[in-house]
């Protein structure tokens, strides 16, 4: 095992060069470009690393996948998908355009107008230092924190995440305070992880929302499976498609530079690799994740060996 990662990651490092860190927030832009590391955490409690999976970078999108679990626990399905689809939107992250002109309500929970949604159902109820707890078990990490600087950064430069927020009050999608929302939503974006805090919240989500030792229930197993299952067709923004056929692991992106993926019943894997490609997604990461799931047989779909 230690092997293959070795090997996936000298071919993950091959296309760092095409990617560039995300620079339209400018606190993002400071990252090194040329980091790369990928943990392994299996079933059986082994942990497998190579390369920079101890540094600590912000969790971004991949938080949606977090405050989706918990709305979905708090809200119940109905009301979580009352003013939501269910949909890849086929446009970037924070694209406002259909939902302006072709739909009244955000295609998913994985885009931006998804995710600031489903921040407002918790608003009134669920406060961020729950949220952060949230984040510190199901990721098996008790140090993770708020990136301050990265959060104050997001906030001077959010114009389209506000726009996008007020668009959506405008349409009577988003109830809650609209200012409190965005607040939330970007803070959840700023939690600091490692590759290594990603690939524990893959295990658990592999082991239906249970703790992976001790078997106590940290998420609904139905929250988990919705998550996972949206994962698979809306994780990787407008390349879900592709890396679904590529891949066939339910993952997501961040645009910090992360990847979580989950191999049902098997392993959590997390990613760091801050070069992006022009979806927003980890270029080393993808090509990663790709040889992975080659050697290893982790395609969902895969042809028994």
């Amino acid at each position: 095992m230690q092997k293959i990662l070795e090997n996936a990651l000298e071919i993950g490092r091959k296309y760092i060069p095409e990617g560039e860190c995300a620079s339209y927030i400018p606190e993002l832009a400071k990252a090194d470009k040329n980091h790369l590391g990928v943990c392994i955490r299996t079933r059986g409690m082994e942990t497998f690393s190579a390369g920079d999976t101890k540094e600590r970078f912000t969790i971004q999108s991949i938080s949606k996948v977090i405050t989706l679990m918990v709305a979905l626990q708090h809200c119940g399905f109905n009301k979580v998908f009352e003013k939501m689809n269910m949909e890849p939107s086929g446009d970037a992250f924070n694209s406002l355009v259909k939902l302006d002109l072709t739909s009244d309500k955000p295609f998913n929970p994985m885009i931006n107008a998804g995710a600031i949604t489903t921040a407002g159902y918790l608003v009134p109820d669920v406060s961020f230092e729950d949220m952060l707890n949230y984040a510190r078990c199901l990721c098996l990490d008790k140090d993770i924190v708020m990136d301050e600087k990265v959060f104050r950064s997001e906030m001077d430069h959010c114009a389209r995440n506000r726009a996008i927020s007020y668009l959506l009050q405008s349409k009577g999608i988003l109830e809650s305070d609209v200012e409190k929302s965005l607040e939330l939503y970007t803070r959840m974006c700023s939690l600091s992880v490692t590759a290594e805090s990603l690939a524990g919240l893959g295990l658990v989500l592999s082991n239906g929302g249970r703790h992976p030792e001790t078997g106590e229930r940290l998420i609904d197993k139905y929250a988990v499976q919705v998550a996972k299952t949206i994962m698979l067709t809306c994780g990787m923004y407008d390349g879900s498609g592709e890396f679904a056929v590529r891949v066939g692991i339910p993952s997501k992106s961040g645009v910090g530079g992360g990847i979580l993926a989950v191999v049902e019943k098997r392993m959590g894997i997390g990613i760091y690799g801050p070069a992006l490609n022009e979806k927003g997604n980890s270029i080393g990461g993808s090509h990663v994740l790709e040889y992975l799931s080659k050697e290893l047989n982790l395609h969902m779909f895969a042809a028994e060996q």
